[in-house]
């Protein structure tokens, strides 16, 4: 890569990667390095129209089929009643007009847009195209978090050790598969307009792509990029007027909670039951790093580059979004899932926890969690 380019990249991305260089457990910063090389760095989700990542997870076969895990043989059963089609059971004749004021998409007062200066200077129907376009960014990294999932799920499936979770993981890779489908039809479809994935949903993804230890493909997807969406798509789903979009989130919301859902039953078993205190450790200081990045990283830069770039400065763009009621809300929307998953699978820990209260992120601990929080409990509160 051109020197120039690199540096660009590097002023850029010099507040994640100064986070990134702050994890204190060397395993957990070893297995970063070479993620947030590629995404930050060189930006490799940007580069060109595909990208290959290499993978090192071992296929663990079962010979003898012991069907012994009933929570997951009672969820796999779950998951194939569940299964939708997406042509069916979603009416895509439906006309999505981002202009229509009696079917917004999203309401201003969702979004951080209402804190920047020129956004409230700009006529009525130029802040409607900046909401769609703001909307089309956070389901474009959807769409490319679901891509990341369909992968995971397939290597999660034929890593998993027990005939059951290899069963429901099948399902699994089903579900990602039509959320791929839903979403890039949407975009395409409905609002003609994708954007390129950001650089710090790169980083996670090529995290866990590229780690061969089945568990970490489970806890970072399952618990943390899982937990990430439902907590999104519930508030998308609240706030929008667009009868399409709603059916949609509601329909990947009841698959996202069966697959938090096996995430909590398969990592509480394996975290207390198999693991040495030094890999467990490990595993807590993974899961509070991903927290972090996660927590101050979705900051729209790929929006703003083609909206507010040649108006302010990046800097300027990062402290309205994190200081907007928006951030906050997406936030707390966000950990209320998370914080409790960590908790019923053994890795908020005394240890740990002085970590997350820091953050202020201990108010959620005593949350629902999965598997008790099911798809009703979610399409409810949302």
């Amino acid at each position: 890569m051109n020197p120039l380019r690199m540096l660009d990249n590097v002023a850029a991305n010099s507040d994640a990667l100064k986070e990134a260089l702050q994890i204190r457990n060397p395993r957990v910063l070893r297995g970063l390095v070479g993620p947030a090389t590629r995404g930050y760095l060189l930006r490799t989700g940007k580069n060109d129209r595909a990208t290959s990542v290499a993978t090192r997870n071992d296929a663990h076969f079962v010979w003898e089929y012991d069907r012994d895990h009933a929570e997951l043989a009672k969820l796999y059963t779950a998951a194939k009643a569940g299964q939708w089609d997406s042509d069916r059971d979603l009416d895509w004749s439906t006309n999505v007009d981002p202009y229509d004021s009696s079917r917004e998409l999203i309401p201003e007062e969702l979004l951080p847009l209402a804190d920047v200066p020129a956004y409230g200077a700009l006529p009525d129907r130029q802040r409607a195209e900046q909401r769609y376009a703001l909307l089309a960014w956070m389901l474009s990294q959807f769409l490319h978090g679901e891509q990341g999932a369909l992968f995971a799920a397939c290597q999660v499936t034929e890593a998993v050790r027990w005939i059951d979770g290899k069963l429901y993981g099948s399902t699994q890779v089903m579900d990602e598969g039509r959320h791929v489908e839903v979403f890039h039809r949407y975009l395409s479809e409905k609002l003609s307009k994708l954007y390129s994935i950001n650089d710090n949903l790169y980083v996670l993804i090529d995290a866990l792509m590229s780690d061969g230890r089945w568990d970490l493909k489970f806890l970072g997807m399952q618990i943390m990029i899982e937990g990430l969406a439902l907590g999104a798509f519930g508030t998308i789903r609240a706030a929008t007027r667009e009868p399409l979009l709603k059916e949609l989130l509601k329909m990947v919301i009841t698959d996202e909670a069966r697959h938090v859902h096996y995430g909590v039953v398969a990592l509480g078993e394996y975290y207390t039951s198999d693991l040495g205190e030094r890999e467990r450790h490990e595993r807590e200081d993974w899961a509070y790093e991903m927290t972090v990045l996660m927590r101050n990283r979705f900051l729209a830069h790929e929006f703003y580059d083609e909206y507010y770039a040649h108006q302010m400065k990046r800097a300027e763009w990062n402290r309205i979004v994190l200081e907007s009621k928006f951030m906050g809300f997406f936030r707390n929307t966000m950990f209320k899932r998370i914080v409790p998953n960590l908790k019923r699978i053994g890795l908020l820990t005394d240890r740990i926890r002085p970590h997350y209260a820091d953050l202020g992120l201990l108010e959620w601990e005593n949350e629902k969690a999965a598997p008790d929080l099911t798809a009703e409990d979610l399409l409810r509160a949302a």
